[in-house]
């Protein structure tokens, strides 16, 4: 079992949520499940949704049916639900736990990947050398 697979009795809890929830589709169990699973493992690994494993299913289905409930609310509403819950405590993702790319803070594309040198990072704090005339 990987960490982006849910134990039977984790599922149970989570599905039985869904079915009530008034905007999550919970639709056929196994596909439901699937559907959970794959998003825990972009969440987890951190990948694009684009390298989404075949088995785990289209990655722009998943991607769709994601994006969908985070409109609708569905994924604050589980997270806030299982807050409190220690056989779920492992699964909740929040961003706490996420970490953002480089560029995603402001940083340039050229930068990102390049060792910074101890020269650069001790000129960035400090004063120009130079000023204009």
């Amino acid at each position: 079992m990987t960490n982006a697979e849910l134990r039977d009795d984790q599922w149970e809890k989570i599905y039985a949520f869904l079915q009530h929830h008034p905007r999550a589709y919970a639709g056929q169990e196994a596909e439901c499940r699937q559907f959970v699973q794959a998003v825990m493992w972009i969440l987890r690994s951190g990948a694009q949704w684009r390298l989404l494993p075949k088995e785990q299913g289209h990655w722009n289905t998943v991607y769709k049916r994601f994006a969908r409930w985070c409109e609708h609310g569905v994924w604050a509403d589980l997270h806030q639900h299982f807050a409190n819950d220690p056989d779920l405590e492992n699964i909740l993702l929040d961003s706490t736990i996420v970490r953002a790319h480089p560029c995603a803070a402001g940083a340039s594309k050229k930068a990102v990947g390049k060792k910074t040198r101890r020269s650069d990072a001790a000129g960035a704090g400090s004063a120009p050398r130079s000023t204009p005339a």
